[in-house]
């Protein structure tokens, strides 16, 4: 099973909004930073507008955030991709598995008790966070990469 990566791609689509709001920002520009096809770009762009992060119009390449970015989870982001097609889980339990075996056979239910309580753990953490911290940790991140480089001059 591939694991889908249409949560970070959004996270990453809407700082890439913030962070080069001064330019012209068609799909393809958008997913050449992500390293995706502009169809995908189109399509994470629909379910962020659907939630209400995004404004767009048609035709245009402005896509603008709707809200402040202290004021956008990274919560609100997962709901508007990850439970928009309906709730996906956030751990897969095998259950085909020996019913006969003392781990087989009582594995998954032991496993849905752990996978909930870490969901629920994971849920509040991303309600904690917000793009604006995501967006002022790349700033500090690439401040860091450019020190380093002119150090190394």
């Amino acid at each position: 099973m591939r694991i889908s990566t249409r949560f970070s791609d959004a996270i990453h689509l809407i700082c890439f909004l913030d962070i080069y709001q001064n330019q012209k920002l068609t799909s393809d520009f958008i997913a050449s930073s992500i390293q995706t096809s502009p169809v995908m770009v189109r399509q994470i762009m629909i379910q962020l507008r659907k939630a209400g992060l995004l404004k767009t119009t048609k035709g245009t390449a402005n896509p603008q955030i709707t809200r402040p970015l202290d004021e956008i989870s990274l919560y609100d982001v997962y709901l508007a991709i990850e439970e928009a097609s309906g709730p996906h889980p956030l751990f897969e339990i095998d259950y085909d598995t020996n019913p006969n075996c003392i781990v087989g056979g009582n594995i998954q239910g032991v496993l849905e008790n752990f996978y909930e309580d870490a969901k629920q753990a994971a849920m509040a953490k991303l309600q904690q966070r917000t793009i604006a911290d995501v967006v002022n940790q790349i700033k500090i991140s690439q401040s860091k990469k450019e020190l380093k480089q002119r150090q190394e001059l």
